[in-house]
């Protein structure tokens, strides 16, 4: 078998132990996804599945995008791996740069990583070893939020709080703690955008501060929008009072935004669209557009330069990964840069954030539909669970989605929506038409 041999139907599928994924289920029926273009993905039967996830919320620009394609084939015939310990190549340089140029504020440096996961562990990592450089050690705590996803190392899901990603792997970190969810059901039901109520909830870091006093934390970190839990909006106000009490507490305040940057929200990121400025923002799947694994932490000046300080030849954070800065995908990163900015997507959140928003809600209606949540190009419909079965409701409208033609992603008994924002109003259509027929067929 050469290396350009296209594998359409497998011959056995006993050898890959798939993540995230019901695996005896999936063998006895596989879906198998064999070329993508656009909005679309093809199966090996030949039927054109609308992408309702980009991907795993990674492909923002959609899929088989020329430029980044052509950028990651001429790389590959120029450099193909380059070590980034003691050594460099131009476009991991120039890709930095790119990105800072991004970020609002002095969030001006940016270590690079392979994936969400792993810019969580750097940042909290990061986190630690500043306080420490600065003379205050004792800063060793970490607190996360219920419901909260950073990523599945040890370190993210200790700060996280989705019971299934934690119960089976022990006691994880220690001195970690977390705050109350920002889902207030009876207060924000069927919220149109970000609710009305809820700001108060940040001042649960104050009662978390009074526990273990405040100069024993180094870091909070949350999702600005919490993703893989059921797409949780912030209420308003919330974010900017928990960079209130960060500040008041010299406490650092990490924005994780692997799923809401990149134009997720009609802005470059949740930074620029929530106006608040963390200390540092962990970032991957929408950087190389899903293409190559890469991620990617920013910090401020403030934070980089507390490192720069004793003799100019020794290392000054015992951090990294073999694969950081790879060429290939810094490259990939770039074409995707270049393709975000050539067709405005990174405002195409808000262009079509309305019909968005309209189309979410106008599931309401149908009876197991509990409650609706929208906010730039993400929705989430929550459905009643099956008494004593939860998530086979939602699975069993996945599977039903996927024969009729759409991908949607579930988490628990509630349905995820992020398409890739080349998303037209006609593919809206399609995918929320063809939902609502699923969500009347299903049990």
């Amino acid at each position: 078998m050469t290396a350009t041999t296209k594998i359409s139907r497998p011959n056995d599928l006993s050898a890959f132990w798939m993540p995230f994924t019901a695996n005896r289920q999936f063998k006895q029926t596989p879906r198998m996804l064999v070329s993508a273009d656009g909005m679309y993905y093809k199966t090996d039967d030949n039927r054109e599945i609308l992408d309702g996830t980009a991907g795993l919320w990674c492909c923002n620009a959609g899929h088989k995008r020329p430029k980044i394609v052509e950028a990651v084939k001429a790389q590959m015939d120029e450099l193909d791996y380059a070590p980034a310990f003691q050594m460099g190549h131009p476009k991991a340089f120039e890709l930095a740069s790119r990105l800072a140029q991004l970020m609002p504020g002095n969030l001006n440096h940016v270590f690079y990583t392979n994936s969400g996961s792993e810019s969580v562990e750097t940042a909290l990592k990061i986190a630690l070893a500043y306080h420490r450089a600065r003379g205050d050690g004792q800063r060793t705590r970490l607190i996360g939020r219920e419901r909260g996803y950073h990523g599945v190392n040890f370190g993210g899901i200790s700060v996280g709080g989705i019971s299934g990603n934690r119960k089976t792997f022990g006691q994880m970190l220690g001195g970690v703690d977390h705050m109350r969810h920002t889902y207030l059901p009876e207060e924000n039901g069927v919220t149109r955008g970000m609710p009305e109520h809820g700001a108060y909830l940040a001042d649960d870091l104050e009662r978390i501060c009074a526990l273990h006093d405040p100069s024993t934390i180094a870091a909070v970190i949350v999702e600005p929008v919490a993703g893989s839990t059921g797409v949780l909006i912030p209420p308003k106000g919330y974010l900017e009072r928990l960079r209130e009490i960060c500040t008041k507490h010299g406490i650092l305040l990490i924005f994780d935004e692997v799923i809401t940057g990149f134009g997720r929200l009609g802005a470059p990121f949740a930074v620029d669209y929530f106006g608040v400025q963390p200390d540092l923002v962990t970032t991957a799947k929408g950087l190389t557009n899903g293409t190559i694994p890469m991620g990617a932490v920013f910090a401020t000046d403030e934070i980089h330069d507390a490192f720069m300080t004793g003799p100019d030849n020794m290392i000054e954070l015992f951090h990294g990964y073999t694969y950081s800065g790879n060429p290939v995908a810094c490259a990939a990163g770039l074409a995707t840069l270049e393709t975000y900015e050539e067709e405005g997507l990174y405002e195409k959140g808000k262009e079509l954030g309305q019909y968005w928003e309209d189309a979410v809600h106008s599931l309401i209606d149908l009876p197991l539909v509990k409650d609706v949540r929208n906010l730039g190009l993400i929705g989430a419909i929550e459905l009643e669970p099956i008494a004593g079965f939860p998530t086979k409701r939602a699975f069993g409208a996945f599977l039903k989605a996927f024969e009729k033609g759409i991908l949607i992603r579930t988490t628990g008994d509630i349905i995820a929506l992020s398409p890739p924002l080349i998303i037209e109003k006609s593919h809206i259509d399609q995918l929320f038409g063809t939902l609502r027929d699923v969500l009347k067929e299903i049990d």
